[in-house]
Order: C-alpha cells, then sequence, then structure tokens
C-alpha cells in the first residue's frame, strides 16, 4: 500500500464531521413511482450510513485512519449508526441530539440503480458541536472532511486558522441556494453532483474557484463519468470517464461517498488530481454493485491494474 502522508502532528488522516443516520430502502420497478393507494415491492431494508458516515467508512476500508464526529440520538436508529461504524472500524465519537437519528427514506429503480431520497435531516437550527470537543480533535487531523449539517459551517473558521486542509460535498447544489455557498466557498476540494446545476455547471465549478479558496472541484455525473476543474489557467472542466462496475448495478445509494473517499486517499497519498477522480471513479463503480455500504473498496482492488 502507498503511504498516506500526513503533518508532523497529525494522528488521523481524516477526521469526518457531521451526516450520519439510517437509510430505509425501498427497491421499485420504475422513477417516478406509480400513483397508486399501494404498490408491492421486494423486501425492504436498512442500511446505516448516510454520507458522513460512508465517507468515514470508505476511508477506513481503503486503510486510512479515521475519526467521525457527530450527533446522532439517544435511539435504536443510533444504535445502528453505532454498529455500523464499529463494525466497519471507524473511531466514532458521537453527542446526543435531542431530535433523534437523520433518517431517509430512497427509492431505487430495480433495473438501473438510480435513486431518489426522502432525507429527514431533523437537528434543530441552534445545534452546536462545542468548541472544546471537536477542537482537540481538529488539532490532530491531517485532513477534515464536512458533511454540509448546519452546525459543521461553525467549525470552519476554526479548520481556518489551524491551517487543516478541508473537503465538502455540496450534493445536489444548483449554485444558487445560500445554504451551501459557505461549504463551498471555504472548502480546498469541493464535490457535488452535476446534476443540481445541470447546464450551469460548468459556471457553478468556475465560480466556486473564482471567488473561493478551492485547489480543485469536482461534479459527479454517475454513468457519465466526473469533470475535474483547477487552478491550472484552464476554464473547462476535464472529463474523466466513468469506471465500468464489476458487476450489476444493484444500487447507486453512497456510490457518490465512495467516490470521495477514493478521491481522497489519493490525495493523501500524494497522487495528483486527474489520477485521484480516476480512483474516485472507481470506487463510485464499485459502489454500485452492492447493497448500501456491505462491501466497500480496499487499497487491492483500488489499485489494481486496469483489466
Amino acid at each position: 500500500m502507498v503511504s498516506v502522508q500526513k503533518s508532523e502532528h497529525s494522528v488521523y488522516d481524516v477526521l469526518v464531521i457531521g451526516g450520519s443516520g439510517v437509510d430505509t430502502v425501498v427497491r421499485v420497478d420504475s422513477l417516478p413511482v406509480p400513483l397508486a393507494d399501494s404498490v408491492g415491492v421486494p423486501p425492504i431494508r436498512e442500511w446505516p450510513g448516510h454520507t458522513g458516515g460512508n465517507v468515514a467508512l470508505g476511508c477506513r476500508a481503503l486503510g486510512l485512519q479515521v475519526k467521525f464526529l457527530d450527533f446522532i440520538g439517544d435511539d435504536w436508529i443510533g444504535g445502528q449508526v453505532r454498529e455500523r461504524l464499529a463494525k466497519g472500524g471507524v473511531d466514532f465519537e458521537p453527542l446526543i441530539s435531542p431530535a433523534g437519528t437523520r433518517r431517509a427514506v430512497n427509492l431505487v429503480d430495480t433495473s438501473t440503480g438510480r435513486r431518489m431520497s426522502f432525507y429527514d435531516a431533523r437537528d434543530p437550527e441552534d445545534l452546536r458541536m462545542p468548541r472544546d470537543f471537536y477542537l482537540q480533535h481538529l488539532r490532530r487531523a491531517g485532513h477534515v472532511h464536512l458533511s454540509i449539517v448546519n452546525f459543521a459551517r461553525h467549525l470552519l473558521d476554526d479548520i481556518e486558522e489551524l491551517g487543516v486542509p478541508v473537503s465538502t460535498d455540496l450534493h445536489d447544489w444548483d449554485g444558487l441556494d445560500d445554504y451551501h455557498r459557505e461549504f463551498a466557498l471555504r472548502s480546498d476540494l469541493v464535490f457535488l453532483s452535476a446534476s443540481g446545476a445541470g447546464e450551469r455547471i460548468a459556471s457553478v465549478m468556475r465560480e466556486i474557484l473564482r471567488e473561493g479558496r478551492a485547489e480543485a472541484v469536482v461534479a459527479t455525473a454517475g454513468a457519465g463519468g466526473s469533470y475535474l476543474l483547477t487552478r491550472d489557467g484552464i476554464r473547462t472542466p476535464r472529463p474523466i470517464p466513468a469506471t465500468v462496475p464489476p458487476g450489476p448495478v444493484l444500487d447507486s445509494n453512497g456510490a457518490g461517498d465512495a467516490y470521495v473517499s477514493g478521491f481522497l486517499y489519493g490525495r493523501l497519498s500524494g497522487r495528483d488530481l486527474e489520477e485521484c477522480a480516476g480512483l474516485g471513479a472507481r470506487a463510485g463503480a464499485h459502489a454500485c454493485t452492492t447493497e448500501g455500504n456491505t462491501d466497500l473498496i480496499g487499497p487491492g482492488g483500488l489499485l489494481a491494474p486496469h483489466a
């Protein structure tokens, strides 16, 4: 395995903050679903993870040292999150939220793996992570990955002051919603889905680089691959080909999170940004062939020569 570059004082390769929860996955014949009083479906499954949990699990499966901080509820759903992260070897230190653990119901097209997610964020607007709790961990981190939960934005000043590199995933940001903007402009690596901004995605990527601090912006486009824009003077995002999945596509849930994990592994091991995007594509393709986060790609699979 290629060694991961750490700063002299870092203990964690990646500190993930926010974004755990449980997905309830309902497989349907097609999306959108037909308007009906009742629709028969295959067995409904539940997968603990969500975006922050999946990135933490994905990075840990790749051999990175991972710490994960978040709020969960003192409820059975939170127990599922704890159990899955422990099984994946993630060092998880939760705080208890009075609102309970986040949830989502995801409809997944059985023929394409495409999903539609109904996300229950449930965090109170005034929820805050205590500074004396998170600061000790920031000081030990080589890299921070912030989920776009509201309380995470209040860590950005301390992250910037400490000089720790930070990444974030804006998901389907349209480039207009102010909620995402601070995360977009104050992160060193920015990931987002190309679907949110549609035909405007290239201009949104350029705006993030122009107005913010990012060294690179990555827009993922599922089977269409991904796009990489960096500070090299080229204004057109470079297309990164999609990796052909190594098996039938079962579920696209978590594919974007796996992409982030593969990219971060590449970046923390000193690879250039285009190679990192290729590793992200490989990790994302692998994730599409499994249900939930049950079989995460390891370093052997990520770095194996292409067939």
